[in-house]
């Protein structure tokens, strides 16, 4: 969607992507329960798919987290490829490097910080969701979120505040992790550039 500008359905297409972060939790929560209801009667119902049969458990919980995070995710990465500078790619082309190639050597590259933004906002969401996996958990699939309102609502216990420290502690590491690598891509990016810029300037020198 971010390099084909406008095509027959676009509209609808950028609005079912969207469609998750505007809808409230509990809607979504139902809508995919119900879903996930219709899709369990048709599989015990046939005779060729029953083997693919599942119950409500993490396999459904992933399936909701996905449905959720999807969305900002792709909000964030399609901003950076609306940015992205399409003549580096275009003269990677025209130097005869193949598609694969350049996705991998320049495309990459640039929407990494975008991606791991993504990456962590969408590890944030999954940790902070607690509606949409009441909806869909099973017997014996608590997620994290679950055990702390469960266990809250039985008054204050010293192991949450632990597990919250734990919780943060973790979140506030990979924050770090991920502020280091981007910043020290960031300066390779910009060494690499006026290593080019002075091998440019040497080139144009020599040649008058």
């Amino acid at each position: 969607m971010a390099r084909i500008k406008r095509f027959r359905g676009s509209t609808l297409f950028a609005g079912m992507i969207s469609a998750p972060m505007v809808m409230p939790d509990v809607i979504t929560g139902l809508s995919m329960l119900l879903l996930i209801i219709q899709v369990q009667i048709f599989l015990q119902g046939s005779e060729w798919l029953q083997h693919l049969y599942f119950d409500r458990g993490f396999f459904t919980i992933f399936l909701g987290h996905t449905t959720l995070c999807m969305a900002y995710i792709t909000v964030v990465i399609r901003s950076r490829l609306v940015e992205l500078d399409q003549s580096l790619e275009e003269a990677a082309m025209d130097l005869g490097a193949r598609p694969l190639k350049i996705f991998f050597v320049i495309t990459l590259p640039l929407i990494a910080p975008a991606i791991a933004s993504g990456f962590l906002l969408g590890i944030t969401l999954s940790l902070d969701d607690l509606v949409i996996t009441s909806f869909l958990s099973g017997p014996g699939s608590s997620t994290l979120p679950q055990v702390i309102f469960s266990k809250i609502k039985l008054g204050l216990d010293p192991q949450m505040n632990v597990l919250a420290t734990i919780l943060i502690g973790i979140i506030g590491t990979l924050v770090i992790i991920v502020n280091y690598w981007m910043m020290r891509q960031a300066t390779k990016r910009n060494r690499e550039a006026a290593e080019a810029y002075r091998q440019e300037k040497l080139a144009a020198e020599k040649a008058n």
